[in-house]
């Protein structure tokens, strides 16, 4: 499904050209808003989500990405009707079943961030599943964010460096910013180059805020179950066109200034 399945369209841009993202984050928005702009019950919106889902894995593939890390359930989601979250973990449940040996096939390692101490011990075990039948990958890794909130994540590692302060384990002038960041959900890689959202909302939501400080945005104003190979190569396309400084000074601005 994700090797050997045709693209969708032909590619718009040289998106796997020099310059392109090593990890891109997606807040998949709109998949609800989708449906009822077409009268249709939610659930669809979630299922051709799920669709959407697929073909930017594949794309992610093509393009030569090492991370693709998407938002698929937030903590606050929990406050969603009861029917619909029934729905989403039905849809977390096929995908995983459904979709896993794909996944495998294509080198595709899966990685699942978010908390699992308050899930199902059902839930707990299907993430696992996925995690421990796709260790031995080695092409792109797909972290799925599920049951995950940044600042409930960056609280948890504060918290840790705490006790191990306290313990006697670790000297609080030790702490920096690598540190912390080991002690994140995401430890291990990289910051994501590229976040893209969906909908036409500008926002981050509760997503990777300690891992965006430095991270490009786009903001597409088509909805999740729109979002298709095109999209992301014209998000690409946006990527390569600005000039990353991290703070500091643009070359060329630097050579104007002989330095």
């Amino acid at each position: 499904m994700f090797s050997k399945k045709p693209p969708l369209a032909a590619e718009p841009a040289d998106a796997a050209s020099a310059g392109a993202p090593v990890h891109v984050g997606v807040i998949m928005d709109g998949n609800g808003r989708w449906a009822q702009s077409r009268g249709l019950p939610r659930i669809e919106g979630h299922r051709r989500g799920l669709d959407a889902l697929r073909a930017t894995v594949r794309a992610a593939i093509e393009f030569g990405l090492r991370y693709l890390t998407v938002y698929s359930f937030s903590v606050e989601n929990w406050s969603r009707p009861a029917n619909e979250i029934s729905d989403l973990l039905g849809l977390l449940k096929f995908f995983i079943r459904n979709d896993l040996a794909d996944l495998r096939e294509a080198n595709v390692k899966v990685r699942i961030i978010g908390r699992r101490d308050d899930l199902s011990p059902d839930v707990r075990a299907l993430l696992a599943e996925a995690e421990q039948a796709t260790r031995e990958c080695s092409g792109l890794t797909l972290i799925v964010a599920f049951n995950y909130g940044a600042r409930q994540e960056i609280a948890a590692a504060a918290r840790a460096l705490a006790e191990e302060v306290r313990a006697g384990r670790l000297d609080p002038q030790a702490i920096d910013d690598a540190l912390f960041a080991n002690r994140l959900d995401t430890a291990g890689a990289p910051d994501p180059d590229l976040i893209i959202r969906t909908s036409g909302e500008q926002r981050l939501s509760n997503f990777l805020m300690w891992q965006a400080a430095y991270s490009e945005l786009v903001f597409l104003p088509i909805f999740w179950p729109d979002f298709d190979r095109n999209a992301f190569a014209a998000a690409l396309d946006e990527y390569s066109q600005r000039e990353r400084r991290f703070g500091g000074v643009a070359p060329a601005a630097r050579a104007r200034a002989g330095t």
